[in-house]
């Protein structure tokens, strides 16, 4: 949460600067009403409410409580490299240790009304037929494609795109209603930097899932930008990302989630039909089937639960 804080100060005003050096001190921030955290900073009140929503915060009471988690939670939040001579059983524990650390300080930091913007952003979109794009390059491309397949079950007009002129050929075809969802670990892709802006310019609600501070996550300024900062300090240099990605495939199972809960029930009865088609292609289980004269097996018509 402090390290959110720290990439985002460039895109603050100088008050609410002021409101953020305060974080030197964690503890005592929670424990300060907002009228003394004003004087102290030397802004008004109303300044400090607006610095927490700037980091991606509900208000004062929702940036405290979840600051205090924060310094209060006991799992270390340390990012373990792999080194060279790591054995097999150090490298199962590390990237377990890294990963599962990783998830509880996401937990702890991830901002809910920025949720709950992009959750309505797509439920809208998907209920008024509109278009819904997952765009990521490279590795974020893998992710795009995985909300691609979770999302096409809802029966929403869903694509992803992954190749990077595709997307701009995508973007220039978008309209107001439609809405993207960017995926990038680093968020300086130039080429995604060009769609979104695009895609920005033809009305479309677009969704940043990236780190905070990047030029991706500063794009984030108008009502029709939501931005969703996944932050972790991977080294970038040594290998692909890993655990960023986890936290991406992540955030795309809680939207998926939400999406699919605010749709209305008749949606539902597709997704059922989806699972009964899936169900008759796959083998029997032994106590499902019995070998005919010719040593086939024939299934059973018990339908088995997925």
């Amino acid at each position: 949460m402090l390290n959110r804080i720290a990439a985002s100060r460039a895109a603050l005003s100088p008050a609410e600067r002021r409101v953020a050096a305060l974080l030197l001190e964690p503890r005592d921030f929670v424990q300060r009403p907002v009228a003394e955290l004003a004087g102290r900073a030397g802004v008004s009140k109303p300044t400090v409410v607006r610095f927490c929503r700037s980091v991606g915060y509900d208000g004062l009471a929702d940036f405290k409580r979840k600051l205090a988690g924060t310094v209060n939670e006991g799992v270390p939040f340390v990012h373990r490299a792999v080194d060279e001579d790591d054995k097999p059983g150090d490298i199962v524990v590390k990237l377990i240790d890294n990963t599962v650390s990783a998830l509880l300080r996401y937990r702890n930091e991830a901002a809910s009304h920025a949720f709950e913007r992009a959750i309505s952003a797509l439920t809208e979109a998907g209920l008024a037929g509109r278009r819904i794009e997952f765009y990521g390059i490279g590795n974020s491309g893998i992710v795009a494609l995985d909300a691609q397949h979770k999302f096409f079950r809802l029966g929403v007009h869903v694509q992803a795109i992954i190749d990077p002129h595709v997307q701009v050929m995508s973007a220039t075809m978008l309209r107001p209603g439609d809405c993207v969802v960017a995926i990038s670990n680093s968020g300086r892709s130039r080429d995604l930097l060009e769609a979104l802006e695009i895609a920005r310019r033809k009305g479309a609600v677009t969704v940043l899932i990236t780190c905070s501070g990047s030029p991706l996550a500063l794009t984030a300024q108008g009502s029709n930008q939501v931005l969703l900062a996944v932050d972790h300090p991977e080294d970038h240099d040594r290998y692909s990302p890993m655990v960023s990605r986890l936290l991406h495939l992540t955030v795309i199972d809680i939207l998926t989630t939400a999406v699919a809960l605010r749709l209305p029930g008749e949606r539902r009865p597709a997704l059922q039909e989806i699972k009964r088609n899936l169900r008759v292609k796959r083998y029997p289980a032994p106590d499902d089937a019995t070998a005919d004269a010719d040593g086939a097996l024939a299934v059973s018509a018990e339908p088995r639960s997925p």
